[in-house]
């Protein structure tokens, strides 16, 4: 294939104005935040995002690159079709039960971060351990995105992948190291807008191509292959529900989307822009699928691609692209293209301040540094996205199954960090000792089920289960959801149990070493004999004991080692002292 210059202007062209967008929005908020919470408001922009900003950064939570190119190739592929298209609807419901149940209660309580929550009540080491497979799953997203983007623009223009992804890895990272959220809040606007009319322009120049039939006829008939829509065999079919909850469910507990809804200047404007996000999911995944039922219904032997079919040259997963390339006129591929690209940053940007946001607020500010200037916590940001943004990169172009990785990282956010969500906002009595059980267990039973995608053949054989064609068992058992059910009810058994031993005195409160239960500090869990015996509380601190049953969640369980916050302010403050 020859070297396309105009492909590679319509790209450069895309990159600068998405670059020159996201250098704008840092100097136009660049004085943002008063002195002494700059980092708040690179996390969360001051939490004053508009209406149309704010629908635009949550809808492209998940509408990205990753996302239009995986459902063309589930409506292309044969035998799995629009069936098997499950990330519109899945990642829309998600946003809609994020908006109805979760995003009021996270933003009511002020928080900066995902993990604050699992900080207050478990404490800051339970909060580095929800740390990992939160890191895990924006990294690996973020790799397997840019990863994508390589193949996708080489189908089309021909320049070498390893370029094509260092240059897009380089643009995404630089404003988001100078603006954080307001960068990429802005871009998104811009690369949504080039995702929904670049896609849309070249569909009807695809669909009046000669070598394509009527779509509406190969929905349900075969012509070239099975029909698009595609069907879900009885065998199945709990494979396809255990795949959607996770889409649903696991969509959830990212950091990518709570970081919009923290960022929103109400708790009810938080609601009503996942439920705008909602939607726009839906519409944004309408030319994705059509683009896929177009190479569907495609004789690719009367076209300039030839035989085999992309299929058979295991190119299924480029079939976007290859569409746009083969099917549409030359200045609109390139078009469409350029949209593509756009595409893949307004996932990527996002991966990679949410890691940062994490690691500099939650690991190095509230477990490490508890009196980190403003300042400090800034470049402690920025050096992180660098880090996160080259780390990314770096897997993208050596790991040769960064796909795989990515769905075993997702799975562990969907099966650790969901239910421990459902625990830390709902479920009171939960405590750091549940919080760890449930998080083994749910490990333990997810890894044990193996993953064909890394080869990692499983050590518990659920019913149903078969070989494939590498011999690496296939699981047909919704194990995934019996994991996270799992790490839900061990939580909540392991925090009671805990709670009944320590409260009726047949475990001692120093055993109590996580200072879950029996809090060193707290006056109600202690009487006057054990504060006179303690060595490092003076008689002058001794109060009244308040009577057992005037107790409230926050006063028994939260460690306050982890957090110092002010009781009657709704946002959580920066620590001042460290105790």
């Amino acid at each position: 294939m020859a070297f396309h210059v105009e492909g590679l202007v319509a790209i450069i062209v895309f990159y600068l104005a998405i670059l020159a967008v996201g250098i704008w929005a840092a100097w136009k908020t660049k004085n943002t935040g008063s002195e002494g919470d700059r980092s708040e408001a690179i996390i969360v922009g001051g939490r004053d995002i508009g209406l149309l900003v704010g629908a635009f950064t949550m809808t492209a939570t998940w509408v990205g690159g990753g996302y239009i190119n995986g459902t063309a190739e589930a409506v292309y592929v044969p035998g799995y079709g629009l069936a098997w298209a499950q990330a519109p609807i899945g990642y829309s419901l998600s946003l809609a039960l994020g908006g109805l149940f979760f995003a009021k209660p996270m933003r009511s309580k002020g928080y900066v971060t995902m993990l604050d929550p699992f900080q207050q009540l478990y404490g800051k080491r339970m909060g580095g351990l929800l740390f990992i497979p939160a890191l895990m799953g924006e990294m690996f997203w973020a790799a397997a995105i840019f990863s994508a983007l390589g193949a996708t623009i080489s189908v089309i223009i021909d320049i070498n992948v390893n370029i094509s992804v260092i240059i897009s890895a380089l643009i995404a990272t630089m404003y988001t190291l100078v603006g954080g959220l307001y960068s990429v809040a802005y871009t998104d606007v811009v690369q949504l807008f080039c995702i929904f009319l670049g896609l849309w322009v070249s569909v009807p120049f695809a669909m009046s191509h000669p070598a394509v039939t009527d779509i509406g006829l190969t929905a349900v008939h075969q012509v070239y292959q099975a029909p698009w829509l595609g069907s879900i065999n009885s065998l199945d079919i709990y494979t396809w529900l255990d795949n959607f909850l996770l889409l649903t469910l696991g969509g959830i507990p990212w950091q990518a989307y709570f970081q919009r809804v923290l960022s929103s200047s109400s708790a009810t404007y938080a609601q009503v822009l996942s439920f705008l996000a909602s939607f726009g999911c839906l519409v944004m995944a309408l030319p994705a699928i059509l683009i896929g039922a177009i190479g569907a219904s495609t004789a690719w032997n009367q076209t300039e691609y030839g035989v085999p079919d992309p299929m058979t040259k295991k190119e299924a997963d480029m079939i976007l692209p290859i569409v746009l390339q083969y099917l549409c006129p030359v200045y609109i591929s390139f078009f469409g293209l350029g949209a593509v690209s756009a595409a893949v940053m307004s996932s990527a940007d996002s991966s990679i301040l949410s890691a940062s946001s994490m690691f500099a607020r939650n690991i190095y500010q509230l477990s490490f540094r508890q009196n980190a200037s403003d300042r400090e916590i800034v470049w402690v940001m920025r050096i992180t996205v660098f880090l996160f943004g080259a780390s990314a990169t770096a897997m993208a172009l050596l790991a040769s199954s960064v796909y795989g990785l990515w769905y075993l990282s997702s799975d562990l956010v969907y099966i650790i960090i969901f239910p421990q969500l459902l625990c830390v906002l709902f479920i009171k009595g939960t405590n750091t000792y549940g919080a760890i059980a449930g998080y083994l267990f749910g490990l333990v039973l997810r890894i044990t089920g193996g993953e064909p995608y890394l080869y990692l053949q499983p050590l518990i054989y659920y019913p149903g289960c078969y070989p494939d064609e590498n011999n690496i068992y296939v699981q047909r058992f919704p194990f995934k959801t019996l994991a996270m059910l799992t790490s839900f009810f061990t939580n909540i058994i392991v925090s009671y149990l805990a709670k009944y031993l320590f409260e009726s005195g047949t475990l001692p409160p120093k055993l109590d070493f996580l200072d879950a239960v029996v809090a060193r500090y707290s006056r109600e869990h202690m009487d006057k004999a054990t504060l006179v015996k303690s060595d490092n509380i003076v008689l002058n601190e001794l109060a009244p004991v308040n009577p057992r049953h005037s107790l409230t969640l926050s006063s028994t369980f939260t460690n306050k080692e982890a957090f110092n916050y002010v009781d009657s302010s709704p946002e959580l403050s920066n620590t001042e002292d460290d105790n």
